[in-house]
């Protein structure tokens, strides 16, 4: 029998890893390109709820995230300026971890597996060939949806919470919570610039801290931040895209981004790089064709995915409508079915 065919990822983000890892676990060479360096700091959530969880189980991750300092989340709270919810318990508490220490112990988990891990090596070439998956990471679209996304996420100190997770909205943007360990809290938004905006100008501190008078505000009065964990990432396309339509093999937000605000992306990466192990075994064996491995990661992505996108899409559009500001967003955060209902539905 030959020895089976070599897969190259580019892109060493969560996707990118965890397919590393699925596949070195059953003896397929690896080869993961990632153009930054480990460890680092992501903008990102660090919020892992959903199914992702149960793939770091069956993957065997699950105890290598709590050694490295994940903590769960039990409680949730959404906020419209000094309107807020009730805390309210998660169907399944979440998991908690800075991406400084998970993509870390991703990428010394993959070396030790027999991995080769390039850092530092940006991917040159213009075409993805059978074999090499693309995990690279958001497409940058700026402009995209008539405005102009960017994300901004920094590590906190001395910010009170009422709940394990938080969510701030405003009509410019929304600014999440997570604790993480060691009274550290995750600080990320979201925020959306129509052409022309000087908001660019304003410090990034600020931008986060939201506008006066409201509870955002109030939480982040006292922060410290710690700023070697700042980082920012602009361009952002949120409009939902189908795996079929790539011409490549992508998993992870290469494929498609999902809202930010249903604390979702980092559990789709993972489910993702699960979804293409055994079709990408399958080609490196010679047992399928790429077209035929290309077309049944992208089948297995989009059954598990449509939905959710589609309902996080309305989720995104209620974060912003201005039909839910006074009393009609009171109401809404007051309600348990609507909650249940887009919590559910978005994973």
């Amino acid at each position: 029998m030959a020895a089976p065919g070599p897969i190259t990822i580019v892109g060493g983000g969560l996707a990118g890893l965890t397919l590393g890892i699925g596949l070195r676990q059953r003896g397929i060479p690896a080869t993961v390109w990632e153009a930054g360096h480990y460890p680092r700091h992501r903008a990102c959530g660090e919020f892992i709820s959903g199914r992702g969880q149960d793939v770091l189980a069956r993957l065997g991750l699950l105890e290598l995230f709590r050694q490295a300092g994940a903590v769960g989340a039990h409680t949730a709270a959404f906020y419209l300026g000094r309107a807020g919810s009730p805390v309210r318990p998660l169907a399944k508490p979440a998991l908690c971890l800075s991406r400084y220490a998970m993509d870390a112990r991703l990428a010394d988990h993959f070396r030790q597996l027999g991995g080769e891990l390039c850092e530092d090596a940006r991917w040159r070439e213009s075409e993805f060939l059978p074999g090499v998956v693309r995990a690279s990471g958001r497409r940058v679209q700026p402009g995209a949806e008539g405005g102009h996304w960017f994300g901004l996420k920094v590590h906190a100190r001395n910010v009170p919470l009422a709940a394990d997770l938080e969510m701030h909205t405003s009509m410019s943007g929304y600014v999440g919570f997570c604790r993480l360990r060691d009274g550290e809290v995750n600080v990320c938004g979201l925020f959306r610039r129509p052409g022309g905006s000087t908001d660019g100008a304003r410090p990034w501190s600020e931008v986060l801290r939201g506008p006066p008078g409201t509870l955002l505000r109030d939480r982040l009065a006292g922060a410290v931040f710690e700023r070697d964990s700042f980082c920012s990432v602009a361009g952002l396309s949120l409009r939902p895209c189908r795996a079929a339509a790539r011409s490549e093999c992508c998993i992870g937000d290469a494929m498609t981004l999902i809202p930010p605000v249903t604390g979702n992306g980092m559990s789709m990466a993972f489910e993702a790089a699960e979804m293409a192990i055994e079709p990408l075994a399958a080609y490196s064996r010679g047992e399928s064709s790429w077209s035929e491995a290309r077309q049944a990661v992208a089948v297995a992505c989009d059954r598990a995915f449509a939905r959710r996108l589609a309902w996080a899409r309305g989720l995104q559009w209620m974060m912003f409508t201005p039909l839910l500001r006074g009393w009609t967003g009171r109401m809404a955060l007051k309600s348990d079915i609507l909650w249940g209902a887009m919590y559910g539905l978005t994973r």
